[in-house]
Formats: C-alpha cells, sequence, structure tokens
C-alpha cells in the first residue's frame, strides 16, 4: 500500500511542502479548512476598488533562496519584477528628502564610501557600527544592539527592520535581524535586489502551486476543517474531521502547517507563540503616475512602504497594533495624503480605498516570543510542522514559511 501525506493548511508552508512531496512522487492530500488556498498570501476582487488586491504587499529579495526555488519549481518564477541592481528608492517625509540606496553587488561594501548610494546624513562608520547587531546576544532587542537615533537609525534600520520583523524595535530579536541583515545587504547587493509579484500574490505563489498537485494527482480539498487528532503510542492514528474520520496506515505521515494557535490547540503540550503583530495595508485605486518606483520606503510618516502596482498604488503599515481599532476613512485620508506626496500627485482627491487589517499577521518578534518557536519535529514519529512561527532562523516572512514546508517534507 502506497503511504500518504496528509497535509493540514493550504497556505504557503502547507503548499511549500506539498509540491516538493508531489515533486518526489509521494501521495498527498492537501487539507484546507477555507475555501481557497493562500492563507495570508492570497488575492481577491475586490468590488469597492473594481480591482484584484492581496490582502497583503510582500517584498522578497534575491536572496530567498527557498522562494525562487519554490516559484520555479510550479513554474511562476517570471511573475516577479525587480531592478538589476539593488536599488531602493526612499522619500523623508519630514523634510521631503528623496535618496536611493545603492550598494554594490559584491561582498566587500565599498558603497557605504560613496555619498550617492548610502543614506544621506550617515557616515561609513555608522555603517560599520552595525556588525554589533550581528555579534548581540539572543537575548538582545535591535535597539539594545545598534545606536537608537541619527540618520542611519531612522532613514534605514527603522523602516527596513520594522517590516522585515513586524516589531517595533525596542523590542524585537536582534537575533532574528542579524539574519536578515547577513543574508541580503551583509551578502552584497546582489542578494539585496528587491522583488514584487507584479501581478499579485495568488497568481504568483497560489495559483500555480495548486494546478503543479493537481497535474500530479495530489487530493486538494477544500472547506476540510480538522476538528482533532488521535494519538497513541507515540503516533497520530486519525485525523478528525467535521463529517468522517481518517485512520492512518503504517507509514503515512501527517504535516500540521495551520496558524501557531491553531496547532497549540490541536497538538497536546504543544509550545508556540503566543503574541503576535498587526499588519496594515491600504489599496488605492489609481494608476500610479510615469515614473514611480516600484517601491518606495517612507521615513516620518504613517506609511512603511508604497507599491506602485499597474492598476494600483498599495501602502503596508507593519506593527500597525495602534491603528488597528482606527476607523477606515480616518486612516485611509490620512494615508492618501502621504501617498500623494510621495506620488507626487499634488492635491489630487483620494480615489476608492480599501484598508485591510490582519490582527494577527505574525508572531511578535521578540526574544521571548522567538524562544517558544518549535523545530519541525514532534514527540509523534509521524507528525511534522510547518509554517512561518516554527524555527526557521527568520522573522515570519513567505522565504520563512516556504523554508519550513520544504523542511517538513525532507523530514516526511
Amino acid at each position: 500500500m502506497t503511504s500518504k501525506v496528509h497535509i493540514i493548511g493550504a497556505g504557503v508552508a502547507g503548499l511549500a511542502a506539498a509540491t516538493k512531496l508531489a515533486a518526489w512522487g509521494r501521495t498527498v492530500i492537501l487539507h484546507e479548512a477555507g475555501r481557497m488556498a493562500g492563507g495570508r498570501c492570497r488575492s481577491y476582487f475586490d468590488q469597492q476598488l473594481g480591482l484584484t488586491i492581496d490582502n497583503g504587499n510582500h517584498l522578497l529579495l534575491a536572496c530567498n533562496f527557498a522562494a525562487l526555488g519554490y516559484l520555479d519549481r510550479i513554474g511562476s518564477l517570471d511573475a516577479l519584477a525587480g531592478p538589476d541592481e539593488c536599488l531602493f528608492d526612499f522619500i523623508d517625509l519630514r523634510d521631503g528628502a528623496r535618496w536611493t540606496l545603492h550598494p554594490n553587488a559584491g561582498r566587500l561594501p565599498w558603497w557605504i564610501f560613496s555619498e550617492k548610494r548610502r543614506v544621506p546624513g550617515a557616515s561609513p562608520l555608522d555603517y560599520l557600527a552595525a556588525a554589533r547587531l550581528l555579534l548581540a546576544k539572543d537575548s538582545a532587542t535591535v535597539a539594545q544592539a545598534l545606536t537608537p537615533r541619527g540618520a542611519l537609525w531612522e532613514r534605514l534600520w527603522k523602516p527596513v527592520l520594522v517590516s522585515a520583523l513586524n516589531t517595533q524595535l525596542d523590542e524585537a530579536s536582534a537575533r532574528l535581524a542579524a539574519a536578515v541583515v547577513r543574508e541580503s545587504l551583509g551578502a552584497g547587493g546582489r542578494a539585496a535586489r528587491p522583488r514584487v509579484p507584479k501581478h499579485g500574490l495568488a497568481p504568483a505563489f497560489i495559483d500555480p502551486a495548486v494546478a503543479f498537485l493537481v497535474a500530479r494527482g495530489a487530493d486538494v480539498r477544500y472547506g476540510d476543517r480538522l476538528r482533532g487528532m488521535r494519538f497513541d503510542d507515540g503516533s497520530v492514528l486519525a485525523l478528525d474531521f467535521a463529517d468522517r474520520t481518517i485512520a492512518l496506515d503504517d507509514g503515512d505521515s501527517v504535516i500540521l502547517a495551520t496558524p501557531a494557535w491553531t496547532a497549540a490547540e490541536l497538538v497536546p503540550g504543544l509550545q508556540t507563540p503566543t503574541k503576535h503583530r498587526a499588519i496594515l495595508n491600504a489599496h488605492f485605486a489609481i494608476a500610479p503616475p510615469p515614473g514611480t518606483p516600484l517601491l518606495t520606503g517612507v521615513v516620518g510618516g504613517l506609511a512603511e512602504w508604497l507599491f506602485a502596482f499597474p492598476d494600483r498604488l498599495s501602502v503596508t503599515i507593519s506593527a500597525a497594533d495602534a491603528l488597528i481599532d482606527s476607523a477606515r476613512d480616518d486612516i485611509g485620508e490620512k494615508i492618501w495624503r502621504e501617498v500623494a506626496t510621495i506620488a507626487r500627485l499634488g492635491e489630487a482627491p483620494m480615489p476608492p480605498c480599501r484598508i485591510v487589517k490582519e490582527k494577527r499577521a505574525t508572531f511578535a518578534a521578540t526574544p521571548a516570543q522567538d524562544a517558544l518557536r518549535p523545530g519541525v519535529r514532534t514527540h509523534w514519529r509521524n507528525l511534522f510542522l510547518a509554517g512561518d512561527w516554527t524555527q526557521t532562523g527568520l522573522p515570519a516572512t513567505i522565504e520563512g514559511a516556504i523554508r519550513s514546508g520544504e523542511r517538513a517534507a525532507e523530514f516526511v
């Protein structure tokens, strides 16, 4: 009898595990509680805007080898757009200054000695002092490892690391921040080139993955919520769904790729992160003016990053817990005034807008919460974990989610 792998959850982590196993010829059954795959990485048509939008904006980097490998496996590597060089446009709304961060391609960072390439107001010594982040203790925060003031802090570390960790830097883990810096800027500009899904998250990450699975005979089941698992003798014996129980045969395995809070309910004694941070996204139904950069980092405003898609302007605000209860119209108008400045739209009236709030977007990337992240293996020999909340060595990112799913597949 051919052994089966039951994957619970069709978010990016579950899809990464499923496609890896299907590519190896394994029998895969993918159970998704919702009506569609994708989890927090999804696209949908918004009636109010008349556009297909993403629930959140996601930035990848050229160093995200797992994410790029996943896209290559499912045939959608060309769904990403971005510059051939490492270029990040920024604006400081406090004084109107604009600049382009332009690290050189190689590992030797000679770009920090060029005023045209580095952050205005920062000296080469400021960049070299960032080595303290790479040497920080596991218990340290980013603000403890770096000097939390000055041009480099305000104009580079805050916008980049708050968005990467989705946690304010006075409580964010220096260890996780160091992992981001080490793999990106620390590896040279070639590794830090930005990449954005040009037609949305679903066309890049989700729809091709589902098609890949179906083409290889995988069984993809929507509206299939797992209610519980039965354990005995060091193994998962059965999966309880709303309308049936599936008994596992010898050799069958389970990959649990649900949110952390769901996994904690399903697995006895499982330790997971317990605190989470919000992300707010604002989508404006207006095409960007010609010449608008694909991505603009924002300093001194509510907005943190402005994405210029062909049919809309979209803003991401990380660690947005203080904004979650704000009235959507009020917050939309405030963000729009910043967007109009960034995109040089003058006094243009606010176009149709959609505010998307994710209250539990990621785990809080603090040292204490990072220490609660479990590994891929569990006490049960046929049960494995996947998700950006597991111990990937990275904060909660698409790259971390995909690495976790592929690692779970390798253990299976």
